[in-house]
């Protein structure tokens, strides 16, 4: 599956995004979905899961601020993102896992730029 993230950009501390990422190909019901994050000069992290079931779950440091959800009419996973904060500043890359009998297939989108103000 090809990822496309979308819907990054500057927004003042206190406000809100709604990350889109579409994905091509087939199969996308069977994906779990994710989003993951690289501030400037750090690793990158996990930030959020949704399942092929739609159970999610998400990490603390956003917890109750982000939250994920899937369309897979749409062959979309999105990241609405609320009372972002300046150490929200970061890459946000989308992440498909398939589990198959070899092995997991990874995954990965181009990333969104998401910056902060204060």
């Amino acid at each position: 599956v090809q990822l496309q993230a979308s819907g990054g950009g500057l927004v003042q501390a206190g406000g809100s995004l709604t990350l889109s990422c579409a994905a091509s190909g087939s199969m996308f019901n069977n994906y779990v979905m994710g989003w993951y994050r690289q501030p400037p000069g750090n690793r990158r992290e996990w930030v959020a899961t949704i399942t092929t079931g739609g159970a999610t779950n998400s990490a603390d440091s956003v917890k109750g601020r982000f939250t994920i959800s899937r369309d897979n009419a749409k062959n979309t996973v999105y990241l609405q993102m609320n009372n972002l904060e300046p150490e929200d500043t970061a890459v946000y890359y989308c992440n498909a896992v398939l589990a198959t009998m070899r092995g997991p297939i990874n995954c990965w989108g181009q990333g969104t730029q998401v910056t902060v103000s204060s």
